[in-house]
């Protein structure tokens, strides 16, 4: 189910929430070379940070009423793009296993797939629905996690165990929200050939 946003939209681009989006976008290629160098302590300092842009950002977006066409791109690119990011380094480090990389890859292109289709049809992307937004923070918990769980002793043991079910929650979820995108995806194109 789509989530409907009642506020005005506008076309600037220099709105604090776009700059909060920007610099998260900003810190993917800093997150990860800091995975791929095992500075596993800065990695989280960089996804926590990630993590407080992303609900701020879409916060002031509502409340100050500047939410753009542009930051209805930059939120999710920033959320595919810290997803990605993590799931190539964590993958190869060994701390993930293949079979999930390959499952929320394959999402992924699910979700590529209905782009590309609802542009042949002029239709934007679809707006994130609040389904989307749970997966991807409970991937966003999972991840850090399963970073901290590489290791020995009680805490690497806890935040597996931890990481383990927000990862499957996450996973779900995100399969979840990629379906309802894809029966939305349905319908209008389905309203639009129907129309013609």
């Amino acid at each position: 189910m789509e989530v409907q946003e009642t506020r005005v939209h506008t076309d600037r681009v220099l709105t604090i929430p776009n700059i909060l989006s920007m610099a998260r976008l900003v810190g993917v290629p800093l997150f990860l070379w800091l995975i791929l160098q095992k500075q596993d302590g800065w990695a989280l300092l960089v996804l926590a940070l990630s993590g407080v842009s992303d609900y701020l950002d879409g916060k002031l977006a509502r409340r100050w009423n500047q939410i753009s066409n542009l930051g209805r791109l930059l939120d999710p690119a920033a959320d595919r793009l810290y997803v990605l990011s993590t799931l190539f380094g964590l993958t190869w480090r060994g701390i993930l296993p293949l079979w999930l990389t390959g499952a929320l890859l394959a999402r992924e292109a699910m979700l590529l797939v209905m782009v590309w289709i609802l542009r042949r049809h002029g239709y934007p992307p679809p707006q994130v629905n609040f389904l989307g937004k749970a997966a991807t923070f409970n991937l966003m918990y999972a991840f850090p996690l399963l970073l901290l769980s590489d290791g020995h002793g009680w805490l690497p043991s806890l935040a597996a165990i931890f990481g383990w079910a927000f990862a499957g929650w996450g996973t779900t979820l995100y399969w979840w929200a990629g379906i309802l995108y894809v029966v939305q995806v349905r319908r209008l194109v389905r309203a639009d050939t129907t129309a013609d």
